[in-house]
């Protein structure tokens, strides 16, 4: 699991917004086939679920620390 997040924390901001939407279509699909029975399926939403908490953690984390970063410049530059 370690070297998930590691994996996950080393992308960018457009792959892991192209993660996050395969995440969510992943689990779309694996709620259906939870419905016909299918037990492996379990697991997996699982997994995928945690991934796609993962995933919109890091985005939200960036976005956090842009929008810290940029009122931080532009009093610099109202100062300056």
């Amino acid at each position: 699991m370690p070297r998930r997040i590691e994996k996950i924390r080393e992308a960018g901001v457009n792959e892991l917004n192209a993660q996050q939407k395969e995440l969510t279509e992943q689990i779309f699909r694996l709620r259906f086939q939870l419905t016909t029975g299918q037990a492996e399926a379990l697991k997996r939403l699982r997994e995928a679920r945690k991934d796609l908490a993962r995933v919109k953690t890091l985005l939200r984390a960036q976005e956090l620390s842009a929008a810290s970063q940029s009122p931080a410049t532009k009093k610099a530059q109202t100062n300056g």
